[in-house]
């Protein structure tokens, strides 16, 4: 009977060591909300389900209301693994123990993309000055707070080089996504919003209607193409297989078939990925420090004692990140 025990218990254990390991071999996915979720599923499921295939992962979608939801996600270990802009990247670096380790190409291969500022095509707004004019009578469409061409870069080269609060310039401030953004400029629902040249890709192959009625007005200098990002603590050999998949997937050492894995990273509007590191995140820090110098230099709160300890400590940081980025 003791035997008989035993083998059970071996059973057991043997049994809950399988469980433990296949629920470890699970990988969710975060997909920050650029667009809704219906369009994001359907140009991503294709290279997830690729993703598990080549593998042998079971790599889930997860998705959230804002970026911040799978920031938060990964963070507390609910997120293994993201697609993330770059100042969304830097937050997940820096709070929920993520890591760079490849870069998406544009499907051009250009070396980044680019935020715009968009009006109605019919807007009498022709340029930034014109919409800049602060006396309350426009609405304007900010991206997510935790978007880089959405929010980082429009309030670092176009409000907070003019030393402007959106919030004291325009009659209403919304925050959303990019497809919403676009969607409520096209409808003349905002008079101006940003978003970035690979979504209005999105836009005019998805609801080229609405992106006939659509204008750009701004363009910033070039943004770092998006990274991936996964958790430092997966283990080597889930690391291995996963940046194996990414680097090889659309490309000749893919051994799958080629013209059908471009076509999905297509959907994308990308090609074939690359490697890359938390340094392609130190011109977005630069930027983040520059906001930062900005806000307190406008803070009329701060004592004058106050404020130039705050900006030494800054102007530092953003030497050190300027440093770091001419170093290569």
């Amino acid at each position: 009977m003791n035997a008989i025990l035993k083998s059970v218990a071996a059973l057991s254990l043997a049994c809950l060591m399988t469980s433990t390991a296949l629920a470890a071999e699970v990988i969710n996915f975060g997909i920050i909300s650029t667009e809704s979720q219906q369009n994001l599923k359907a140009n991503w499921e294709p290279l997830l389900k690729a993703m598990s295939e080549k593998t042998g992962l079971d790599i889930k979608p997860f998705f959230a209301s804002d970026y911040a939801g799978i920031i938060e996600a990964m963070r507390f270990g609910k997120v293994q693994m993201a697609w993330y802009g770059n100042k969304s990247a830097m937050e997940a670096v820096d709070r929920a123990d993520g890591e760079v380790f490849v870069q998406s190409v544009p499907v051009g291969g250009e070396p980044g993309y680019w935020s715009v500022i968009i009006v109605p095509k019919d807007s009498p707004i022709q340029t930034v000055d014109d919409l800049l004019k602060c006396d309350h009578s426009l609405n304007f469409g900010l991206g997510d707070p935790n978007s880089t061409s959405g929010y980082l870069v429009p309030m670092t080269f176009v409000f907070g080089a003019k030393g402007i609060d959106p919030k004291a310039c325009f009659k209403n401030v919304t925050n959303a996504n990019h497809e919403t953004n676009a969607m409520a400029v096209a409808n003349k629902q905002v008079d101006a919003a940003a978003n970035n040249t690979e979504n209005m890709a999105l836009i005019q192959q998805n609801q080229p209607k609405a992106y006939e009625n659509i204008r750009e007005i701004w363009r910033s200098p070039l943004i770092p193409s998006d990274p991936i990002v996964w958790r430092k603590d997966l283990s080597e050999a889930e690391k291995t297989k996963i940046r194996d998949f990414f680097l090889t997937y659309g490309t000749e050492k893919s051994g799958g078939n080629i013209d059908e894995e471009k076509k999905v990273l297509a959907g994308l509007k990308w090609a074939p990925f690359r490697a890359s590191s938390d340094k392609q995140l130190l011109p977005i820090r630069v930027m983040e420090t520059a906001k930062a110098i900005s806000k307190i230099e406008a803070d009329t709160s701060m004592t004058e004692e106050a404020k130039k300890a705050r900006l030494e400590e800054l102007n530092a940081q953003k030497a050190k990140f300027e440093a770091e980025l001419a170093a290569g």
